[in-house]
């Protein structure tokens, strides 16, 4: 089954920036700080967080991402 970029489970704000560290197996934090720093240089970057936010579906309860491999329960 194909991997899905979805919303994290494990969300600060809306859990875009840790769906997105999940979908590419990077490192969360690395991601969340990386990604506030690109929104605070940029207006854009908060629009395209918002817009994310609204797109990006929820994670399946049941799907989930370890180590780096995905698992559908």
């Amino acid at each position: 089954m194909r991997k899905r970029l979805t919303k994290s489970h494990n969300k600060i704000v809306a859990g875009v920036f840790g769906g997105i560290a999940e979908y590419f197996n990077w490192d969360k934090a690395w991601t969340r700080i990386c990604g506030c720093a690109l929104m605070l240089v940029s207006g854009w970057g908060i629009i395209l967080y918002i817009v994310a936010a609204i797109v990006m579906p929820e994670a399946n309860h049941h799907t989930h991402v370890t180590d780096g491999e995905f698992h559908q329960s």
